[in-house]
């Protein structure tokens, strides 16, 4: 269960953490290997841009995961970030 005041980790952070470092990847190699500019994968690592489901189809087919791991990493993301900070009512049914 993840902490309820808790930001998840930014799918840019998984993939340097947990595939290209492991991998012995630079992000310039990984860049080349899926057609890339390195500004896009090194924005994603930096969690200034997000996996779009084009990126996932790219990396989970380099890296032997699925578009939806990536896809599900960043909706957890960005659900957490932009949660509001009030709540609104159920809307109920006009007479």
């Amino acid at each position: 269960m993840q902490p309820k005041h808790r930001v998840p980790t930014h799918p840019g952070r998984i993939l340097l953490e947990e595939f290209l470092g492991p991998l012995g990847v630079t992000q310039v190699d990984f860049a080349a290997h899926i057609g890339v500019s390195l500004q896009r994968v090194n924005e994603i690592v930096r969690g200034r841009r997000g996996v779009s489901p084009e990126t996932a189809w790219l990396f989970s087919q380099a890296l032997g995961t699925t578009p939806e791991f990536w896809i599900h990493l960043q909706v957890q993301h960005d659900l957490a970030r932009t949660k509001p900070t009030h709540g609104v009512g159920r809307l109920k049914r006009s007479a």
